[in-house]
């Protein structure tokens, strides 16, 4: 474990790097970011495709100042990662999900074991937290979501472009070995498997993951967890209907919806990506909605 430069000026917030090792011998560093006293709860965050999780360092920060730590996840492939997307390294949502986010997790509580475990996402990241809880509902107690919803191409307002498009990158990744995000203008360098995962959702509207035998649409429908999505005014990535649908995959779930203006943001653009450089007002939305949810787990 390694001090991770501390972007924060309260002295009272440590952030540290801890390595992990997934089962299938894939490692990265996962960056924690812990307040002064120990914290009863801790926040496990999953960033958005192919944005590095020390991008959410002053997200983690506003956490820690209302005295809860988070662990920032490193998708496979980007930052930390030791693996790159490439004809010879491809994996999709079944490693990102068992291998990943699993051993992550398992880090985190070895972490603060007496804390009560959350999780959540921005944009895919949070459609993977909540694939992840409903596997795994006795682990967490509620999911956060900001700029997330459902890519399904039916809630767009430029739907006949977008379902082109995912009727495209599959291919294009499968040539190439995997999907030049970076040059494209939209995630990282993503591998094929994951972009093959992600674009049947944006087709079909339904979740599911190459080699995994799991019904996630049943398993979703099952899920009776506290839901708290932030949706920001001026997400064109990520609009109203988008989150609509993938809330109604969640019946059971206790669900409350909050709109993210520029007022909240210091006057910045309420966009998909703007609000992670003044996530202060969004932290604290979190941090209510945290203590008024009902917990059994603690």
């Amino acid at each position: 474990m390694s001090a991770f430069p501390d972007s924060s000026s309260t002295h009272s917030i440590s952030t540290l790097i801890t390595p992990v090792v997934a089962t299938d011998g894939a490692r990265s560093e996962l960056i924690c970011v812990q307040p002064f006293d120990y914290p009863k709860r801790v926040m496990y965050w999953l960033p958005a495709m192919g944005v590095p999780a020390k991008h959410y360092l002053p997200l983690a920060e506003a956490f820690a100042a209302h005295g809860i730590a988070m662990a920032l996840h490193e998708w496979r492939g980007i930052g930390s990662s030791d693996h790159r997307a490439g004809r010879r390294s491809d994996w999709n949502y079944r490693q990102l999900l068992e291998a990943d986010v699993a051993a992550g997790m398992r880090e985190a509580r070895a972490r603060w074991p007496q804390a009560t475990v959350w999780i959540g996402g921005h944009s895919l990241g949070g459609q993977l937290a909540c694939l992840y809880a409903s596997l795994h509902s006795d682990e967490v107690a509620g999911i956060a979501l900001v700029a997330s919803g459902a890519p399904y191409w039916r809630t767009f307002a430029y739907a006949p472009w977008l379902l082109a498009a995912f009727a495209l990158v599959t291919p294009l990744s499968q040539l190439l070995g995997y999907l030049p995000g970076r040059r494209l203008g939209f995630g990282g360098n993503e591998a094929r498997g994951v972009i093959a995962d992600w674009s049947r959702s944006g087709r079909t509207g339904h979740y599911a993951a190459h080699g995994m035998a799991v019904d996630f649409e049943q398993q979703l429908a099952a899920l009776h967890l506290p839901v708290l999505a932030l949706r920001l005014r001026d997400d064109w990535l990520a609009p109203s209907a988008s989150l609509a649908w993938l809330l109604e995959k969640m019946p059971r779930a206790i669900k409350h919806v909050g709109i993210v203006t520029p007022d909240q943001l210091a006057g910045q653009a309420a966009d998909h990506f703007t609000w992670m450089k003044v996530p202060d007002g969004i932290a604290a939305q979190w941090v209510d909605w945290m203590d008024t949810s009902s917990d059994t787990r603690t």
